[in-house]
C-alpha cells in the first residue's frame, strides 16, 4: 500500500468517513459540525499517475451546537454518521446526523447566471417601474464553477436518546436512524413524521441490561435489517414480520467461554460496529479485541474470529482507568468482500484476508505517509527480547487510535481517520 495524501484538518476530530456508491467522492465529519467533501481527480494524459487523488471538492457547515431547554441539555454539533444516497442526476445527496438531527444535503455544481431581468438592475435592486420601456430576455452567462451544498430536508425530534448510526435502505426511499434504545425509519420524502420499529426501552429504566450501538440495512433485501447490542449480540429482523420489530427473526451470539470470564468481559464484547457484506450474505461485528465474520445461515457461532490487538488483554486494566476501553472501532468490507480493515491504537490499522487467512498491521503516520511511500507492516512486541522493527506493547500511544475508516467501493483504496488527519492510501500501483 502506498500513500498518495495526508489532509489534516484544523483543530476538529474527525468523527465519520464514507465513500459515495462510486468512490468518486469521499466525505468526512467532524466534532465542529463540518462535513467536507473530497473528490476524485480525473486521468489526465499528462499526469497518468495522478488519477486517485482526491481534493476538495465541497465544505459546509452540517449541524451547529444546540441547546435543549427543556432538558437543560447542550446537543453537541458533532457529525456521528454520513451516509450517501446513490445518485440520481448531476447533484449529490447524503445524510449528515449529529446526536439528535439528522440531515438530508444536496451537493450541486453551478458554472452558470441568469442576467438581464427586467424588475432587477444587475446588482439585484428593483428598478422604477417608469424607467423600464423595453423588455429584455434574460441569458445564461457563464461563470466559475461554484459548488453549493443544500439542506434539503431536516428530520428532527423523533429520538430522545443519542443517535449512533444511520442506514439507506436499498429502496432508497427510506432510511432509518438508530439511538441507544430505538430504531426509527423514515421516507426520505417526510419529515414530520417516522415510524418507530424497534423498541428496547424497559418500562422500568432500572431493568435496563443492554443499548442498541449500531444498525444497518440488508443491501438487496429492503424488509431486513440487523442491530447490535451492548451485550455481543445481533438480532437480524424481518419489517414484513410485524410493524414493531421487538421479535427478532434471527440472534446471532457467541456463548462465553466460562475459562476467559473476568471482570471486563462484558465491556470487551459490546460491539461497537456491524456492517452487510456486499453480498448480503455475511456480516461483520466488531467488538473490542476482535473482528468477527457471521454467515447469516448460521446463528450458534461465527465463520471466523479476527484477533485485532490480543496484545492488550492483560492491559484492560489500564485501559479501564483511561476509560479507552469504551472506544467505538469500527470496521469495512473491501468491495470482494475478501478483505476486512478495523483500526487499533498508536495509528496502527489492521487487515484481514479471507481467503489466504494472512494479515497484517499498518500505520497512518506522517513520518511514513510521504506520497507514493510504501507502507511497511508493523509488529507488536509482547514480551522478551524486543526486535529492531518491532514496537513494544508498553510504548503504544492510546491516544492515537483509528476508530473510522472506509473502503473505496470497488478499487483497492482506503480512507483512514486519525484524529484530525485524514490518510488516503491506495494499492501499490507499478
Amino acid at each position: 500500500w502506498s500513500a498518495p495524501e495526508c489532509a489534516t484538518y484544523g483543530t476538529d476530530i474527525i468523527s465519520t468517513v464514507e465513500f459515495n456508491p462510486t468512490g468518486e467522492l469521499l466525505a468526512t465529519g467532524d466534532k465542529g459540525g463540518r462535513v467536507v467533501v473530497f473528490q476524485r481527480e480525473q486521468e489526465s494524459k499528462n499526469q497518468p499517475h495522478r488519477r486517485g487523488e482526491y481534493n476538495v471538492y465541497s465544505t459546509f457547515q452540517s449541524h451547529e451546537p444546540e441547546f435543549d431547554y427543556l432538558k437543560s441539555l447542550e446537543i453537541e454539533e458533532k457529525i456521528n454518521k454520513i451516509r450517501w444516497l446513490p445518485q440520481q442526476n448531476a447533484a449529490y445527496f447524503l445524510l449528515s446526523t449529529n446526536d439528535k438531527t439528522v440531515k438530508l444535503w444536496k451537493v450541486s455544481e453551478r458554472d452558470k447566471r441568469p442576467e438581464g431581468y427586467n424588475l432587477k438592475d444587475e446588482e439585484g435592486r428593483i428598478r422604477d417601474p417608469t424607467t423600464i420601456t423595453a423588455l429584455r430576455v434574460p441569458v445564461l452567462q457563464p461563470m466559475d464553477l461554484m459548488v453549493e451544498a443544500t439542506p434539503r430536508r431536516v428530520f428532527s425530534n423523533a429520538h430522545t436518546y443519542h443517535i449512533n448510526s444511520i442506514s439507506v435502505n436499498s429502496d432508497y426511499e427510506t432510511y432509518m436512524s438508530t439511538d441507544d434504545l430505538r430504531i426509527n425509519l423514515w421516507n426520505l420524502e417526510i419529515t414530520n413524521r417516522s415510524f418507530n420499529i424497534v423498541d428496547i426501552k424497559p418500562a422500568n429504566m432500572e431493568m435496563l441490561t443492554e443499548v442498541i450501538t449500531a444498525a444497518e440495512f440488508q443491501p438487496n433485501q429492503c424488509n431486513t435489517f440487523v442491530y447490535s447490542s451492548s451485550k455481543g449480540s445481533i438480532r437480524l429482523c424481518d419489517m414484513r414480520a410485524s410493524a414493531l420489530c421487538d421479535n427478532h427473526s434471527k440472534l446471532f451470539e457467541e456463548p462465553e467461554d466460562p475459562s476467559n470470564r473476568s471482570f471486563f468481559s462484558e465491556i470487551i464484547s459490546s460491539i461497537s460496529d456491524v456492517k452487510f457484506s456486499h453480498s448480503g450474505r455475511y456480516l461483520i461485528t466488531r467488538d473490542y479485541l476482535t473482528v468477527k465474520v457471521w454467515d447469516l445461515n448460521m446463528e450458534s457461532k461465527p465463520l471466523e474470529t479476527y484477533q485485532v490487538h490480543d496484545y492488550l488483554r492483560s492491559k484492560l486494566c489500564s485501559l479501564y482507568e483511561n476509560d479507552c476501553i469504551f472506544d467505538k472501532f469500527e470496521c469495512v468490507w473491501n468491495g470482494s468482500d475478501s478483505v476486512i480493515m478495523t483500526g487499533s491504537y498508536n495509528n496502527f490499522f489492521r487487515m484481514f484476508d479471507r481467503n489466504t487467512k494472512r494479515d497484517v498491521t499498518l500505520e497512518a503516520s506522517r513520518e511514513n505517509s510521504k506520497p507514493r511511500a510504501i507502507l511497511k507492516p508493523r509488529k507488536v512486541c509482547v514480551g522478551g527480547k524486543r526486535r529492531k522493527d518491532e514496537i513494544s506493547v508498553d510504548s503504544l500511544d492510546f491516544s492515537k487510535k483509528i476508530l473510522h475508516s472506509a473502503w473505496h467501493p470497488s478499487e483497492n483504496i482506503i480512507a483512514v481517520a486519525a484524529t484530525n488527519n485524514l490518510y488516503i492510501f491506495q494499492d501499490k500501483v507499478n
